[in-house]
Order: C-alpha cells, then structure tokens, then sequence
C-alpha cells in the first residue's frame, strides 16, 4: 500500500459514450485547462485500457487535487468521472486509490495482470 507521500499526480478520466457527451467533454476540459494546469490527453471513442467506456484523461498534480476535484464534481454536467491516484501501483491506483464523481462503471482490470 503506498503512502501519502507517493501519491505524484491524479487522473481524472471523463467518460461519455456518445457525440453529444463527447462535445460535453471537451467543453468541460477546455474549461477545466483554462482555469487549472492541467494536461488534456486525447478524446478517445472505444473504450481503452481499463476503462469501459469512451474516455478522456485530465493529469495533474497531487497539490491540485483539492481546487480541481471540487470544480469538477460541480460542472460534470452528466459526465461521469472517475479519479485516480498516480503511485507506482497502476493496481491499487485503480482500485483502491479512486473517487467516483457521478456513477460509478466497472473497470477492466485484466490489464493490470502480469503478461
């Protein structure tokens, strides 16, 4: 189990399913990016690692997590996101370390498993 200390960023991935939630992703990080430091990754229409859905990931640093957590859970809109911490555990990061802002979706956690 990490400790506080080894927690370097957070993840916090939007899921949506559809054009119109994409377009409210985007919107939502164009937002989010013009408020925060925070790096936009790419906005993905198939489910890709572990996630379930369509997803767009926001990185940023583990001091940030108390401005930017809040001001997502209030602008989500109907996204739903999920938060991770970053530690050198991808596992426990993903199943332990996480916040659900809206509902929460299974993870694919094969992915984790040693090849």
């Amino acid at each position: 189990m990490p400790d506080v200390e080894q927690i370097r960023y957070y993840h916090a991935h939007l899921y949506y399913d559809d054009a119109e939630g994409l377009a409210q992703a985007r919107t939502l990080a164009e937002q989010c990016q013009s408020r925060f430091v925070v790096q936009v990754g790419r906005f993905h229409q198939q489910p890709v690692g572990p996630h379930p859905r369509w997803s767009c990931q926001l990185s940023f640093a583990a001091e940030a997590f108390g401005e930017i957590v809040p001001w997502l859970a209030i602008h989500r809109g109907e996204l739903d996101i999920f938060v991770h911490l970053g530690t050198d555990d991808d596992l426990f990061d993903h199943t332990q370390g996480v916040i659900w802002l809206g509902r929460s979706h299974a993870l694919d956690l094969s992915v984790f498993s040693p090849s």
